[in-house]
């Protein structure tokens, strides 16, 4: 599985949708066609969140997830990594 380095900035891939539900979201990738559930609303908090935060942490912990949840939310971020849901901010 993809490392999620939280000390690192991170965005949604351009092509990716996030539609809100009341379960959590759904994420949608059109450029690989890749749909992925969120059933944690502040999981969808914190990746709304990643483009107005310096690091994957503080969005976490803006989204009201505690230091000990970190490596819970850090698996589940990493997952969206690896499914090209996120990719590292460049700028």
């Amino acid at each position: 599985m993809t490392t999620m380095d939280l000390d690192r900035a991170w965005d949604l891939h351009p092509q990716v949708s996030v539609r809100p539900e009341p379960f959590g979201a759904l994420l949608y990738h059109f450029g690989t066609r890749k749909l992925s559930f969120l059933k944690d609303r502040r999981l969808l908090t914190a990746v709304q969140s990643l483009a107005d935060t310096p690091t994957a942490r503080a969005a976490c912990l803006a989204s009201g997830i505690t230091e000990a949840e970190l490596p819970r939310y850090g698996r589940a971020l990493a997952a969206l990594v690896q499914s090209s849901m996120l990719v590292g901010r460049t700028s």
